[in-house]
């Protein structure tokens, strides 16, 4: 498996992570983003959308980090990272459902203008972050994981953004819950972190 993958990217990030977590043979391709490598022909054929990460399986193609992690536990038949229980399966679904929602809406888009300078309303972006945090810190009081009695690919696609979201200004101190989740989840087997930027809060950290 090749995965096309930018360091900076939480989308990228949390592919890699869940291939590492279940031991997957995979090699990174870095697409340097800065100098326009995912809109040359060769990446565009690959993801007419131009983002990273796309997966390359022997020539299967999937593109999008929530397909991969999807298109991952299937092929390697690992049901105890994605339940093929019509409900294990849908509790699963709801939080993927989040990450690509509120997580890339709240926490990532802050990240965005404090990294890059993207054009999102920082202070939005951040009551966005903080109001899907309320939530998750309060789904994570009631249990350890976020969707079932065990760590599943939700888990995987909502912690990059998450991880890093004092990068973006979003203070992570007022959800206990969260961080307790946070560390879980570093201290799985085969764990690989998210690259640090010292910007936004956490230049002073």
């Amino acid at each position: 498996m090749i995965l096309y993958f930018h360091p900076l990217s939480g989308h990228a990030h949390r592919a890699a992570l869940f291939l590492s977590l279940v031991g997957a043979d995979f090699t990174l391709a870095v697409v340097d983003l800065a100098k326009g490598e995912n809109r040359s022909p060769e990446f565009l054929r690959l993801n007419r959308l131009g983002q990273v990460p796309v997966l390359d399986d022997d020539g299967t193609i999937i593109a999008d980090s929530n397909a991969i992690l999807v298109y991952v536990a299937r092929k390697l038949g690992r049901t105890d990272w994605l339940p093929d229980t019509p409900a294990g399966e849908a509790a699963v679904q709801r939080w993927l459902s989040v990450a690509a929602g509120q997580i890339a809406y709240g926490p990532a888009a802050a990240r965005l203008v404090t990294l890059f300078g993207a054009k999102f309303d920082l202070k939005e972006a951040i009551a966005r972050a903080h109001a899907i945090l309320k939530i998750i810190n309060e789904e994570l009081v009631e249990r350890d994981w976020i969707a079932l009695d065990r760590p599943t690919i939700a888990d995987i696609a909502l912690y990059s953004y998450i991880a890093r979201a004092c990068e973006g200004n979003v203070d992570l101190s007022r959800y206990p819950a969260v961080n307790r989740w946070l560390r879980q989840i570093e201290a799985l087997s085969g764990f690989i972190p998210f690259e640090k930027s010292p910007i936004g809060l956490a230049a002073s950290v």
